[in-house]
């Protein structure tokens, strides 16, 4: 491939949302969790099971607009576009008999009455916890434009789907769903219209030369005709090597094709702590266009958006800056090296930076499998210089929420924090008292955000903080994925369900 071919100038900025939709992400490239979405309910009730079933029984609901099924795992949270919703689950609920067994499923649904419209239902890698996790689900976000659906795959592919599915015909050019959809080993079988339409596939295990770790879970950031993906990269199973050193964490896409237009040459992968399982954001301001990456070495990059030529003539992204997230005494002790995975070391950057006025808001954080522990936030200009950071915090999975100069952000703890935007100045520390996986979203003048224990936790979005402020609601099932808001309506995934939760007096 000629690098003329990839060599992009300015990219477009962004065309607006339709309506209030929430088509990827953090909704947009700055992946900032906030929603214009106003008159939000506080009063919702998730619901009680039907007997001994995992059915919730709507009648014991308030302000539910619907509940869709899902399967036993849901991480990456839904998505809203073009009157469709898209979530990833696994397949213990099966949506078609056709499809057996353990598969990773992303879930098409149509957003005003949550009837289920088509799935795609991707069958295992078969190499177990070190790379395609069993009855983990598709943890990618899917991003969303026109009638184009972006993920990854638990099996490391990057994919684009048609937002109808099947029911408006097979669109190319890939033509082989139903060899894509069959069990290893089996005979194709017949197509219906509930099923996905792939239009191409991009495996980063044979183009890249990627050993993704435990799961692939990157949410893909559009970017102009661009998509940024990470790779998940990551260690073997035991924890001791990087089996694929040279492979890339970042790469970047054509839309399009789904051509491989350029990968992060920075040595990304030599410093892997774990996985690369952050995702990309974009920085956009007067003067630089960038990429902006949460490093598996616990770093935040910028990579420049014109790929240029690396060393062996193959494309690459230009490193802008990087900047260590970890303060020195996570790295060091008395002059000797911190080895990972330590309480009191460093740690990489799994939660995605956030954009907001021209700064960059980065948080470290580890795999939840390795406990509590010590973490840190920073906050960066658009040359990647330090304006400050705030220490205070434990390892963090989450992604910022940042509005009229707050910044919101949980940490696996379960604290959540309101600083300073400007100057990471403390306001309030709230308790959850239970372990947060998932990210806050700020919408409605509120803080959303969801916890272990499977309570959602409602708080203000200001800097003024009370207890008898503080709202506690019982989803009935372990929250792991964000909410999100989108044309009038809450949407909150828990592991087992999707609730749809409206002002239904006013629906």
């Amino acid at each position: 491939m000629l690098l003329a071919t990839c060599a992009l100038g300015a990219l477009p900025a962004p065309a607006l949302a339709m309506a209030q939709d929430w088509p990827q992400w953090g909704r947009d490239e700055t992946r900032n969790m906030v929603s214009e979405v106003t008159g939000l309910p506080t009063d919702f009730v998730a619901g009680e099971f039907v007997g001994a079933t995992d059915e919730i029984d709507p009648s014991t609901t308030k302000n539910v607009k619907f509940v869709a099924k899902v399967g036993s795992a849901s991480y990456g949270n839904p998505t809203v576009s073009g009157g469709m919703i898209f979530v990833g689950t696994n397949n213990d609920s099966p949506r078609d008999p056709r499809y057996k067994g353990d598969r990773s499923c992303l879930y098409a649904f149509d957003e005003k009455t949550g009837e289920f419209v088509w799935q795609l239902a991707v069958p295992k890698l078969g190499t177990g916890k070190v790379s395609d996790w069993e009855f983990l689900g598709i943890c990618s976000s899917p991003a969303v434009e026109g009638d184009r659906v972006y993920l990854v795959t638990n099996r490391c592919e990057v994919v684009c789907l048609d937002k109808n599915g099947l029911a408006d015909g097979n669109d190319g050019p890939f033509m082989d769903e139903a060899k894509y959809l069959a069990d290893p080993g089996a005979e194709p079988g017949e197509l219906l219209p509930t099923d996905a339409d792939i239009i191409w596939t991009l495996n980063m295990i044979d183009e890249c030369g990627v050993f993704p770790h435990n799961i692939t879970s990157s949410a893909v950031l559009i970017a102009g005709d661009q998509l940024w993906v990470s790779t998940s990269n990551g260690v073997d199973y035991g924890h001791v090597e990087t089996p694929a050193p040279t492979a890339p964490s970042l790469i970047l896409v054509d839309k399009n094709t789904g051509e491989l237009l350029a990968e992060e040459a920075s040595g990304l992968s030599e410093r892997i702590f774990h996985c690369n399982w952050s995702s990309p954001a974009f920085l956009r301001t007067e003067n630089k266009q960038l990429g902006i990456f949460g490093g598996p070495d616990g770093f935040c990059y910028a990579f420049e958006t014109t790929p240029v030529e690396g060393p062996d003539g193959w494309p690459i992204l230009k490193e802008a800056w990087r900047f260590d997230c970890n303060p020195a005494e996570y790295r060091m002790k008395d002059g000797k090296e911190i080895h990972y995975p330590n309480r009191y070391g460093p740690s990489e950057v799994l939660g995605t930076p956030v954009v907001y006025d021209g700064k960059v808001y980065c948080v470290i954080g580890q795999d939840p499998e390795h406990g509590e522990g010590v973490g840190n936030m920073v906050c960066l200009d658009e040359n990647g210089k330090q304006l400050w950071h705030y220490q205070k915090i434990n390892r963090s999975l989450s992604t910022p929420a940042i509005v009229d100069g707050l910044v919101f952000i949980a940490d696996f703890s379960g604290f959540v924090y309101c600083l300073d935007a400007n100057t990471g100045k403390e306001y309030w520390v709230h308790d959850t008292k239970g372990h947060i996986w998932s990210s806050p979203l700020v919408a409605d003048g509120k803080v959303y955000i969801g916890n272990e224990d499977g309570y959602m936790t409602i708080l203000p979005a200001k800097k003024t903080y009370d207890k008898k402020d503080v709202i506690e609601i019982d989803m009935v099932s372990q929250v792991y994925s964000s909410a999100i808001a989108a044309n009038g309506v809450l949407y909150v995934a828990t592991h087992t369900h999707l609730f749809a939760i409206a002002d239904m007096e006013n629906q």
